[in-house]
């Protein structure tokens, strides 16, 4: 069998981070049975390492856990790893799910869940990351006001030549723009495309998300000239974007 086929067969790796073991191992079990490969870790000093030696497809990251917390994991994860984080959650308080998605988490799960519901909802973020740039090719990049962004390496570069870190969310919305430049895109629709069906619910979810990425590629965040809030509307990328051929 080729590298081609090889490829094609491999299942999404899954880090599934949860203190209880006695829920932990039975949804590693089950969600092997259903396709997955995963590896556990019952705590986020031992995620952190886990994630030091190997690339996920998802994180599956409870909130609540002795130590670090998920919500500070989940920090460090949309800051320093390109990986989607679905939250379960013993929390069932809106402003707990808001500040989840604020923070960059993709969806969430209340605990007790339905594990046929929580499958769905996974393929459902896979299927949103494998989605964000489909006429992407190699060696083929956005450039946008000096700025340059590869969707296949997921790396953007400022105008300086300088590499910007960017988060898997903040990826997904600036890819958005990029592809719709000059068109106004409602809340809704950024949602759907960056953080899927929930997060309709909570506006501000986008809003924070629009503004961490303005404070990464504007020079004045707080008078955004690149992404402009139309009133009533949504938000528009006011750029000319062109495709180019990079060197590797």
């Amino acid at each position: 069998m080729n590298d081609t086929a090889l490829s094609q067969i491999t299942p999404p790796t899954l880090l599934i981070v949860d203190d209880e073991a006695s829920l932990r191992e039975p949804l590693s079990d089950y969600l092997s049975r259903q396709g997955f490969a995963t590896i556990q870790a019952a705590s986020a000093a031992e995620a952190r390492s886990r994630l030091r030696d190997q690339k996920f497809d998802l994180v599956l990251l409870d909130i609540m856990m002795p130590g670090e917390d998920g919500l500070s994991l989940c920090r460090h994860l949309v800051e320093a790893q390109d990986v989607p984080v679905i939250f379960l959650t013993a929390r069932g308080e809106a402003t707990d799910r808001i500040v989840g998605l604020e923070i960059g988490a993709d969806d969430y799960v209340v605990k007790p869940f339905e594990p046929r519901e929580l499958v769905a909802r996974i393929r459902s973020v896979l299927r949103r990351a494998s989605r964000v740039a489909p006429t992407a090719v190699e060696n083929e990049a956005f450039e946008f006001e000096g700025w340059r962004l590869d969707p296949l390496k997921r790396r953007l570069i400022d105008p300086d030549g300088a590499v910007v870190a960017i988060s898997s969310v903040e990826f997904r919305l600036l890819t958005a723009f990029l592809e719709h430049p000059r068109q106004v895109l409602n809340r809704d629709r950024l949602l759907d495309m960056v953080q899927g069906r929930e997060a309709h619910l909570f506006d501000r979810a986008v809003d924070n998300q629009v503004s961490r990425l303005r404070r990464k590629i504007e020079h004045d965040s707080r008078n955004a000239q690149l992404i402009q809030t139309v009133w009533g509307g949504g938000y528009m990328l006011a750029a000319d974007v062109r495709r180019i051929t990079i060197e590797d």
